[in-house]
């Protein structure tokens, strides 16, 4: 048995729906193959129930501090059941919205793993693809076009087996049933910072060893300092420029020991878990690309930019071609492809245009080029950087530590890059996004009229800043 579709995606995560929906919004007869769980790995594993987890660190941390707010609140204690428990009723919740707008969209969902055929009988072109499904039985989809979403999975280290009991990954993190009483977090990236902060909110002992030099090695080395400074001030240990040795790991009763190695000398790590934050995998193995002309480059899937790969009809996007591996790129680059397959003339995506987020305590978000990254691109740049402690919502709200910096083109005065870390910046961040597509420059971001008082006024005043006219300097 066969069924014919305009197009088949592989993979129901935020990349693979998403698109699925816009190939269904231009009249597009769509099938979706997912062999787990329609959301992917950001709704099940990933964005959202990290951030229901860190939402209930951050009110925690709240309640603990209510007396500086004037509020007593008692015994405050942690059901880490509960939190648990609201986490997958809002992935629930989402889970059951992303099926609803598969049923909206007429659009059919094969749960199933599927695998690209090669030429056959069914097809004089490679590209339909066959489901299996757990009861062994399988089926044969036949697409004009097939877009490749099976996304990503944690990295490991080489020679550093994850046991899931004592060396997880952030897959088994968001599975515990209760708090360690310490965590050693191999990495110091986004997915690394964010879990040190929500283990360090409630209660957990972290420390942090990070191989390059510096936490947060992608964001403005400004960031970085100043994230490395606050971490410290909550007493997380951060280890950076230490290799870690994988061969010297020995499991103990209720812990583990590890060593690094850190400018010639030994570092000893002793915690009861160590989590594993290292990157992420693309998932692309036994989905028959064998069978088919698509390029693999450094683990990852080569495609041009309108996310065509070796064969012109059959597309890959998301964590699968690597870049920027985060849920809203994915959705875009699927609309951008099924676009192109519709004959449309859709734009190629500028990846300097994208904002990236951290969602630790304080949060850190950023668009463009870092100062460093200007000027190794030739460019001769100025810079505006205002403090959160001069701004009256953030003392307000009281969180007051961080800043915005804007890296700006001397010579056109055009917003090259936005960095922020401190409150709510992953929310903020957005009017950054919105000045990079626009070609902003100081002037407009700064006559802009912020209201008063919120936390969006530090773009204003660090527009100001740029060129020494801040107001609250």
């Amino acid at each position: 048995m066969s069924n014919e579709y305009d197009v088949v995606v592989l993979g129901g995560g935020t990349g693979g729906y998403v698109a699925a929906i816009r190939a269904s919004q231009l009249g597009m007869k769509v099938a979706v193959v997912e062999k787990d769980r329609l959301g992917g790995t950001c709704l099940h594993r990933g964005c959202i129930p990290s951030k229901a987890l860190l939402r209930s660190a951050e009110v925690y941390h709240t309640l603990k501090n209510g007396a500086y707010y004037g509020v007593e609140a008692g015994d405050i204690g942690i059901n880490f059941v509960r939190m648990q428990e609201r986490k997958q009723e809002i992935v629930n919740q989402l889970h059951k919205g992303v099926q609803h707008l598969m049923k909206q969209g007429k659009i059919d969902v094969y749960e199933g793993t599927g695998r690209i055929m090669g030429p056959s009988i069914f097809s004089p072109q490679a590209g339909a693809v066959n489901v299996e499904y757990k009861n062994g039985e399988s089926e044969i989809l036949v697409p004009k076009f097939v877009l490749i979403a099976t996304g990503s999975r944690p990295r490991t280290l080489p020679g550093l087996t994850i046991d899931k009991e004592t060396v997880i990954t952030s897959d088994e993190a968001l599975e515990l049933t209760e708090l360690p009483k310490s965590v050693l977090i191999v990495g110091g990236g986004v997915i690394g910072i964010e879990w040190a902060s929500l283990f360090n909110d409630l209660g957990v002992e972290v420390e942090i060893v990070e191989y390059a030099d510096r936490i947060l090695p992608l964001e403005d080395e400004e960031i970085s300092k100043e994230m490395t400074r606050l971490l410290k001030k909550r007493k997380i240990k951060v280890h950076t420029g230490a290799k870690v040795l994988p061969e010297t790991l020995a499991r103990g009763e209720g812990n583990a020991t590890i060593k690094a190695e850190q400018n010639g000398k030994e570092l000893v790590f002793t915690a009861e878990k160590i989590l594993v934050s290292v990157g992420r995998q693309a998932n692309i193995e036994d989905i028959g690309l064998n069978n088919v002309e698509a390029q693999v480059e450094n683990g990852y899937i080569k495609v041009n930019e309108m996310f065509q790969t070796g064969e012109s009809h059959i597309y890959a996007i998301g964590d699968v071609i690597g870049g920027l591996q985060l849920a809203h790129v994915a959705s875009h680059e699927g609309i951008v492809a099924v676009e192109h397959m519709a004959g449309q003339k859709p734009h190629p995506i500028d990846y300097t245009m994208v904002p990236k987020c951290t969602y630790s305590r304080p949060e850190v978000a950023n668009v463009g080029l870092t100062e460093a990254e200007a000027k190794a691109q030739g460019y001769s740049v100025k810079t505006g950087k205002f403090n959160f402690r001069a701004i009256g919502k953030a003392l307000v709200y009281g969180e007051y530590d961080g800043f915005v910096k804007l890296v700006v083109d001397e010579k056109t005065n055009d917003v090259l890059g936005v960095h922020m870390i401190g409150p709510h910046v992953t929310d903020l961040i957005a009017e950054g996004a919105l000045a990079r597509v626009l070609d902003a420059t100081p002037w407009e971001i700064a006559h802009t009229i912020h209201p008063h008082p919120t936390l969006s006024e530090i773009m204003g005043e660090a527009a100001l800043a740029v060129d020494g006219k801040a107001i609250h300097s």
